[in-house]
């Protein structure tokens, strides 16, 4: 595991460790659910607030109702008693109609504003993942990430959707019910106010101890998903091996941590609403006494109102009792759920954070037609002429056609700053030049394909393509201009004539089957069930290790591009067929600039130059048989006296 994962890892235990989540993510998530519904989530909270505040409204008309009922007893006066209950029981009815209304509304709307807040934040999040460097994903586990996009969005999902309505409701619903009670008795509201402190002490403390685990849940879950996408991964070499014994084991650890925080986390969740019951309870039994006192002793009311003590603002004081502790029952029951949503979110934001890929580059690859004074100019029809079109201070631009010429001048890399790889390599490719790069395994050789590529920018020395250092050059049009074929293979779900052009978006069927045929794919491909219309899945789990490289290489041949790199382009296919696809490289790389690394140095015999690397540094270099006559490394390579490791 890298330096920079390791720092990683800390920093979310740390999180996770930590008793609440970091500041400034709830108003971050939002203003950006705000960004998205600039028009819908202020219209849901217009419903939200409705909703919340009619649910307060009952204790007004209840204790107008007592107090009516309390006044006319005296009198006898029936019918009017019953008048004045009717109309305040009609009114009551509308509120609880609109408030009906408005909670449908409400609903319906969060849903949308949820599920279409996930959907955007997906792609922001998939789109930024696209414009990050090759060094993220080398230092991030796959199933870490792929983690952002499930257990992640789930919590958020649930912070949304409930969480923050419910919160919300119960926020206005506390004040509402305050500002009632304030007005009928402030005696009154003043000893619920002390339970409730009570209420909040005690639901922190509980809280306190309850988020550190369900922080340490979502830590748990990435990492057991990271652990189940390795699993899968790897399931051959476990089979192989035999060591199922000792995956059930190591799955039973990570799994035993998401049990054990998932256990405590909902041990001490679950404590809570019971003890807010209880609490809420005890406070109504708190208020009916000192409410019963007070009657009894006649003594005077202080309140907002000015109304004297009596059974009519007792009995609507106690209904407002439970309703203010349910509120407050309701708020602590949502903290556990709102600080793991608020740690996706911290999650999800860190994310879309990551530095994207810089590119300060400036010059672009252009289609370009070839004027009578032997002049490039650019041109939007496709001419199968390409050139770098370079924008100067002066406001000139000039034109460099595309050959595929490469040079390394004194270049100098490595992944960390304390462990340098390459040291001090210069190379030139002329166009049309194949150049082969052996030696031992970490001797620097995919490395120099992956500085030609741009995955990884050099720390001193010069690397220029037609002149131009690669720095200026614009990184997907450099890219562009470059063919790879890699050791391992990636095939994607689709048909296999999808697979083919994914090397060029634009190419229609009959260059895909010109590219399969040049590759010597052909044969093989209209022996499939359905030809090329055959679907691959499961990167091509239907085809042998041989087929998806020669696949990959027919990929390669479709984008046509100048400069080829055969990464190990032929490990992975056996001799009778390497012959086969010996041929169709043959032609594939005639008329380019080819870079190829192998450990078979039969496919490297012809080769312009060969580059022997040890220890990230070019030992010798030479044609094939320059460098036997030497008898030095090579020659031991080649003659078995000394074997590639």
């Amino acid at each position: 595991m890298s330096k920079n994962k390791n720092e990683q890892n800390t920093q979310r235990t740390t999180t996770a460790r930590g008793q609440r989540a970091p500041k400034g993510v709830l108003r971050r998530l939002l203003r950006t659910l705000f960004e998205f519904y600039p028009v819908l989530l202020p219209v849901t909270m217009v419903c939200i607030l409705i909703n919340a505040v009619v649910s307060a409204i009952p204790a007004v008309f209840m204790q107008n109702i007592i107090s009516i009922v309390d006044e006319n007893y005296r009198n006898g006066d029936w019918a009017a008693v019953s008048g004045h209950i009717l109309g305040l029981v009609a009114i009551l009815i509308a509120l609880y109609v609109i408030s009906l209304a408005a909670g449908a509304a409400y609903t319906q709307m969060m849903a949308v504003i949820t599920q279409g807040s996930l959907k955007k934040l997906r792609e922001k999040m998939f789109s930024r993942m696209q414009d990050l460097s090759i060094k993220y994903f080398d230092t991030n586990g796959h199933g870490d990430i792929m983690s952002y996009y499930t257990n992640d969005v789930d919590t958020l999902r649930q912070l949304i959707s409930q969480s923050l309505p419910q919160m919300t409701i119960s926020a206005i619903t506390l004040f509402m019910v305050f500002c009632i009670m304030m007005y009928y008795s402030i005696i009154l509201a003043m000893i619920v106010v002390v339970g409730v402190i009570g209420m909040v002490f005690a639901a922190r403390a509980i809280t306190n101890r309850s988020s550190k685990f369900f922080l340490r849940q979502q830590i748990t879950l990435a990492k057991a998903e990271a652990f189940m996408e390795e699993m899968m991964t790897g399931q051959k070499v476990i089979k192989v091996f035999c060591h199922e014994e000792s995956a059930k084991k190591d799955f039973d650890k990570v799994n035993g941590e998401i049990f054990y925080n998932a256990r405590n986390g909902n041990r001490f969740a679950n404590i809570l609403m019971p003890l807010l019951g209880n609490a809420g309870n005890i406070m109504y039994v708190v208020v009916a006494l000192a409410g019963g006192a007070l009657l009894l002793s006649g003594a005077p009311n202080l309140s907002v109102s000015g109304m004297a003590f009596s059974i009519s603002i007792v009995v609507p004081f106690l209904n407002m009792t439970k309703q203010f502790a349910g509120a407050i029952g309701q708020v602590s029951n949502q903290i556990n759920m709102v600080i793991m949503g608020l740690a996706g979110a911290h999650r999800i934001f860190a994310l879309l954070d990551e530095e994207p890929e810089a590119d300060e580059g400036y010059v672009t690859l252009v289609n370009a037609k070839e004027n009578s004074d032997g002049s490039l100019s650019e041109c939007d029809e496709r001419t199968n002429v390409w050139a770098w079109k370079h924008p100067h201070q002066d406001g000139t631009v000039t034109y460099t056609r595309l050959r595929g010429d490469v040079r390394f001048y004194d270049v100098t890399f490595g992944y960390t700053p304390e462990k340098i790889v390459l040291h001090d390599i210069s190379l030139y490719a002329k166009p049309g030049q194949k150049v082969a790069f052996v030696g031992s395994t970490g001797a620097g050789k995919t490395t120099i394909t992956n500085l030609i590529n741009r995955f990884y920018d050099i720390d001193d020395g010069k690397i220029r393509y037609d002149g131009i250092n690669i720095n200026k050059i614009k990184k997907a049009d450099l890219r562009r201009s470059l063919g790879i074929v890699l050791q391992d293979t990636n095939l994607f779900t689709g048909t296999v004539m999808e697979n083919i052009r994914y090397g060029n978006l634009d190419a229609c069927d009959e260059e895909c089957i010109a590219a399969a045929q040049l590759a010597g794919a052909d044969d093989f491909i209209r022996r499939l069930p359905e030809g090329y219309n055959t679907m691959l899945m499961g990167n091509g789990a239907n085809l042998s290790q041989g087929q998806r490289q020669l696949l990959a290489i027919a990929r390669a041949a479709v984008a046509d591009p100048p400069v080829m790199i055969l990464d190990e382009a032929t490990s992975s296919i056996d001799t009778h067929t390497e012959a086969i696809v010996q041929r169709g490289m043959d032609a594939l790389m005639t008329g380019r600039t080819v870079f190829v690394i192998a450990h078979r140095l039969s496919t490297v015999q012809n080769s312009d130059a060969i580059m022997v690397l040890d220890h990230g540094r070019i030992i010798e270099r030479g044609t094939h048989e320059d460098l036997l006559k030497l008898k030095g490394t090579y020659y031991q390579l080649y003659t078995g006296a000394l074997e590639l490791d």
